[in-house]
C-alpha cells in the first residue's frame, strides 16, 4: 500500500511530497530546510530513493541537491532544464521503480516553465496520483510569465495543452498533488480547497472549460506583479544551492544596531505589529514573524542587503531564519532578542505610532485633519472598491514611490492590517507621521466611509 505525506510550507504557499511504500520513497519538490523531509522519512521508516524536481523553481530555493547528497538518493531533474550540477536527467515517458508495486512515470507538461515535468505515481499498474508541480493546480494553473516575457503567451498556450494532456491520459479518480497554488504567487489564481482529482478539475478548471484563446486571454489579463526576489531564485537553483546554515547569528547590542542603521542596512523587527507600533527602535522596519515574512521581506529588501533581525525570543528568531533561507536570505548579519529597550543605544528613546480602525479614519477625515489615506493593496483588490480620495501604492512599491505621498499624516490600510503595518513601518523609518489602520477592509463600508470603484490612483 502506498502513502503520500504532505510537507506544507505555509509562508510560501507551497507543498512538497514524500511518497512511497514499505521500504522506499520519492520526494517531490523538496523545501530548502531538508531536515524536516529526512525526519518525515525516518518517521515512516523508509529510505529516500529518489528526489525529483518538477521544474527549476522561481519562487523558492530548492533543497533537492542537498537532500540527494545527504541521503544518497538519485536526483531527478527534467532533462531540458539547464542546470550546473550532476543529476539524473528525466525525459517524457521515463519510468522509475520505487519499490514493490510502486513506480513513477515522468510526463512532460511545459507551460509554467518550458521544461516542466509532472510525475505520475503508479501502484500495480494503476495510476493513483499525479504530482503536477506548477502545471495543473487546484482550480487553475501555474503562472506562465516567470521565465522570459517574450515566452509568456507561448507558455500560456502550453499550459492549456499540458492540462489537456493530463485530462486525456489520466483517469478521473487520479489525485492531483500540485506544488503551488496554496497562496503562492507562482499560481495564476487562488486555490479553493486542499485536494482535488482529475475528475473534479475536468468540471471546474478553466484550462479544461475554456477554449485555448479565451483561456490564454483571461490568464494573461489576470497576472499581477511578480515578487522581485523571484528573479534570483531560478539562477540559484540552476547553480545548485549550498547547504543551509541555521546556527544563530552573532548578537548585536544597541550600539551595533544603531551603526547598522546608519550604514543603510536593514534592521527588521519580527514582533507583532501591535508590539512594534507601541515601541520600536527608530529606523527599524516591521515584518511580523507570524505573517508572510519570507515573501514580503525578500520582495521588498534590496537583494543582497545585510539584514539584522530583532526578535522577542530565540525561538522566534530561529523560525524566522528557517523561513528566510527558503528564499535565499541565508545568514543574518546579526540578531538580538528580548526587550526593545535593550536594542537602543544609550541616550536614545523608543519611537511609536498609533494604530486605528476605519471608524477612526472616518472621524479624522470629517474633522478636517488634512490626512493622506494610502491604500497598499494589490491592483486587483483596488479594482474591486476603494476609499474615495485615497492614494494607491502597492506595498512593494512604497519605498520607491514614497516621494509621491503628499504632506500630512499618512493613514495606511490594506485588506487586513499586515501589509499596512509593513508600509507604515517603512514610512515611519523615513520620518513620516503615520497611522496604521489595523482593520478588515469590509469594515470601511460599515464605518460609513465613501467607497468607489473604477480607475483610482
Amino acid at each position: 500500500m502506498f502513502f503520500v505525506d504532505i510537507l506544507e510550507t505555509e509562508g510560501l504557499g507551497n507543498r512538497s511530497y514524500l511518497a512511497g511504500g514499505r521500504e522506499a520513497a520519492v520526494v517531490i519538490d523538496p523545501p530548502r530546510d531538508v531536515e524536516r523531509v529526512v525526519a518525515a522519512a525516518a518517521g515512516r521508516g523508509v529510505r529516500i530513493a529518489y528526489v525529483a524536481e518538477t521544474h527549476v523553481h522561481n519562487d523558492y530555493v530548492s533543497g533537492g541537491l542537498d537532500l540527494a547528497r545527504l541521503t544518497g538518493a538519485e536526483y531527478l531533474v527534467p532533462a531540458a532544464a539547464r542546470v550546473f550540477f550532476d543529476r539524473t536527467p528525466v525525459a517524457d515517458g521515463d519510468t522509475l521503480h520505487i519499490g514493490g508495486a510502486l513506480s513513477l512515470r515522468a510526463l512532460a507538461t511545459p507551460g509554467h516553465t518550458p521544461h516542466h515535468t509532472s510525475y505520475v505515481l503508479r501502484e500495480g499498474g494503476l495510476e493513483v496520483a499525479a504530482f503536477t508541480g506548477g502545471s495543473l493546480l487546484i482550480g487553475g494553473v501555474g503562472r506562465p510569465d516567470l521565465v522570459e516575457p517574450r515566452l509568456t503567451e507561448r507558455l500560456a498556450r502550453a499550459q492549456h495543452a499540458s492540462a489537456h494532456r493530463l485530462f486525456a491520459e489520466l483517469d478521473d479518480a487520479v489525485q492531483i498533488l500540485p506544488t503551488h497554488g496554496f497562496g503562492s504567487f507562482c499560481s495564476s489564481s487562488r486555490a479553493e480547497g486542499d485536494s482535488s482529482t482529475i475528475g473534479q478539475e475536468r468540471k471546474t478548471n478553466a484550462a479544461f472549460t475554456k477554449d485555448v484563446d479565451t483561456f490564454v486571454a483571461d490568464l494573461l489579463a489576470g497576472l499581477e506583479d511578480v515578487p522581485a526576489y523571484y528573479a534570483h531564485m531560478g539562477p540559484l537553483n540552476a547553480a545548485g544551492p549550498a547547504p543551509v546554515d541555521l546556527t544563530p547569528p552573532k548578537t548585536a547590542g544597541g550600539r551595533e544596531v544603531a551603526e547598522r542603521l546608519a550604514a543603510g542596512e536593514w534592521v527588521v523587527d519580527l514582533r507583532s505589529r501591535t508590539a512594534f507600533s507601541a515601541g520600536h527602535v527608530a529606523g527599524t522596519v516591521n515584518f511580523e514573524a507570524e505573517g508572510n515574512l519570507a515573501t514580503y521581506l525578500a520582495w521588498l529588501i534590496p537583494w543582497g542587503k545585510p539584514v539584522t533581525l530583532l526578535a522577542e525570543s530565540p525561538a522566534q528568531l530561529a523560525c524566522a531564519q528557517r523561513e528566510l533561507v527558503r528564499v535565499g536570505i541565508d545568514r543574518p548579519a546579526a540578531a538580538a532578542t528580548g526587550d526593545p529597550a535593550d536594542w537602543l543605544r544609550e541616550g536614545e528613546r523608543l519611537r511609536s505610532f498609533p494604530r486605528a480602525d476605519f471608524a477612526a479614519l472616518k472621524q479624522a477625515r470629517e474633522a478636517g485633519e488634512g490626512i493622506v489615506v494610502l491604500d497598499v493593496r494589490r491592483d486587483s483588490e483596488r479594482a474591486g472598491r476603494y476609499v474615495q480620495g485615497s492614494l494607491h501604492i502597492p506595498v512593494h512599491e512604497v519605498r520607491a514611490r514614497a516621494g509621491e505621498i503628499p504632506a500630512g499624516t499618512v493613514w495606511v490600510h490594506c485588506a487586513g492590517g499586515m501589509r499596512a503595518a509593513i508600509a507604515a513601518s517603512l514610512l515611519d523609518a523615513a520620518g513620516r507621521d503615520v497611522v496604521a489602520v489595523d482593520d478588515s477592509f469590509d469594515a470601511a463600508l460599515d464605518a460609513g466611509l465613501p467607497l468607489t470603484t473604477g480607475p483610482g490612483h
